[in-house]
């Protein structure tokens, strides 16, 4: 096995692995490949953090799989905004992606522990990420809400589970308390998706489908959950589209022409269905409220 600095030449053979690793994972599809595309021109994008993981000749393996990248991990700088407004400088990661043959067989945590290793020896004091506790505890990841750092999507009192964070050097963030937003570069494919579409369309095609265990999917419109494929509405040629419920939006089209105001006066009527799923109803002006401060954030109304 080697971990070696990506190479251009391993540019497309990486994005394929990131596509296969994160494909129908937290979302139907994926964009983690995309990301990965862009990343590489961002001046947050740190080149000696840009790793893959190989098998090579004389390692055991046939010979078919002598050099197959089967892993891949990227840095970036980032920064958290302390409470007294002042820019911290920080730092995160991802994707990491590992073949899919090659996952759950401690390839990850493998070269993730290299990575940061190397990190260190630069200099990098503090790490944090979205992701799953279970895996990267044994990393020396630990929920971010334990060091003051707070997640910009949750509320300041959460205990955001998928937050984590490392402090590489000791010290290094001490007492401080501030609030961290992902570089804006991992956002690339929902500010352009037609670029975005484009770039896929270079890729074999493959079925994207909503399936237990993804991030919760809502409704880019109306706010719906998403938690089917029939719940979704269709694109012109018929297929799945799945920001949009079947409601909002068919063959290509919205059906209804309106403002994000009247969208939510619509949406009103339905309070009492809503507050079934709830732990303490609303009334209808609470439910309004609510979506007041949720709907400009969806794909429709943030344009």
């Amino acid at each position: 096995m080697n971990i070696r600095l990506e190479k251009p030449q391993d540019y497309r053979e990486v994005e394929h692995l990131t596509r296969e690793a994160f494909w129908n994972v937290y979302r139907p599809g994926c964009t983690e490949h995309y990301v990965l595309n862009q990343y590489r021109a961002n001046p947050d994008f740190i080149p000696e953090l840009d790793f893959v993981m190989e098998r090579r000749v004389g390692d055991g393996t046939s010979g078919m799989e002598n050099g197959l990248i089967i892993g891949h991990v990227m840095f970036s700088k980032a920064e958290i905004m302390l409470d007294d407004g002042t820019p911290f400088p920080s730092w995160t990661f991802g994707p990491i992606s590992i073949r899919p043959e090659y996952k759950r067989k401690g390839y990850g945590l493998k070269l993730l522990k290299y990575a940061l290793e190397k990190a260190r020896e630069m200099g990098i004091g503090l790490l944090q990420m979205e992701g799953n506790i279970e895996f990267y505890k044994h990393a020396g990841f630990d929920l971010a809400s334990k060091m003051k750092i707070h997640y910009h999507a949750e509320s300041r009192e959460s205990e955001v589970p998928y937050f984590l964070a490392q402090e590489l050097i000791p010290g290094y963030w001490g007492d401080r308390e501030g609030t961290y937003c992902p570089p804006k570069g991992y956002f690339v494919a929902d500010e352009n998706p037609e670029a975005f579409e484009a770039y896929e369309a270079t890729f074999a095609q493959k079925e994207k489908t909503l399936q237990p265990g993804q991030l919760p999917q809502f409704c880019q419109s109306c706010g719906m959950p998403l938690t089917k494929n029939e719940d979704c509405g269709t694109n012109a040629d018929g297929s799945t589209n799945f920001d949009y419920c079947q409601y909002c939006y068919k063959d290509g089209k919205f059906l209804q022409d309106c403002t994000m105001d009247e969208m939510i006066e619509h949406c009103a009527q339905f309070v009492d269905e809503v507050n079934k799923k709830m732990p303490k109803p609303m009334t209808k002006e609470e439910y309004k409220q609510l979506m007041r401060g949720f709907f400009p954030m969806l794909k429709r109304w943030s344009k």
